[in-house]
């Protein structure tokens, strides 16, 4: 699980990179920034829970759980936002970082879900997680 965590966590990083060079490009730079640094943070929180990994002490089944949670809400948020940036949605869940844009509700039903969802499954995973320490 450990190096699992460590390849997800540096590839998301990477594209927490990438996403940077793409912020002036998209519709809403201010949600593209944020995009670009939920990836950036949200990879090297995998990388430090690999590390954290071999002082967690779980089922097997519970362990998989957690870190599968724990990597949809990493790379959901960085999919959520990066979607929001370049539609201009998000205007409901992330009024700062929308900066008054607004997408068709369709985009905006897309990226509401992708947030609301991440929201549970990290909380739940980093939860579990703490649980086996």
């Amino acid at each position: 699980m450990q190096a699992v965590l460590f390849r997800l966590g540096l590839m998301l990083f990477l594209i927490g990179l990438l996403t940077g060079f793409a912020v002036p490009a998209l519709k809403n730079p201010r949600m593209a920034l944020s995009s670009h640094l939920e990836a950036v943070f949200n990879g090297m929180f995998l990388v430090l829970l690999g590390l954290l990994w071999p002082h967690v002490d779980l089922p097997h089944d519970l362990g998989v759980t957690a870190v599968v949670l724990i990597v949809y809400a990493a790379f959901a948020n960085w999919l959520a936002t990066l979607l929001a940036a370049a539609w201009g949605a998000g205007r409901k869940l992330a009024p700062i970082a929308a900066a008054g844009h607004e997408a068709p509700a369709a985009k905006e039903r897309v990226v509401g879900f992708l947030l609301i969802s991440l929201a549970v499954a990290i909380v739940v995973g980093v939860g579990i997680v703490i649980a086996g320490l």
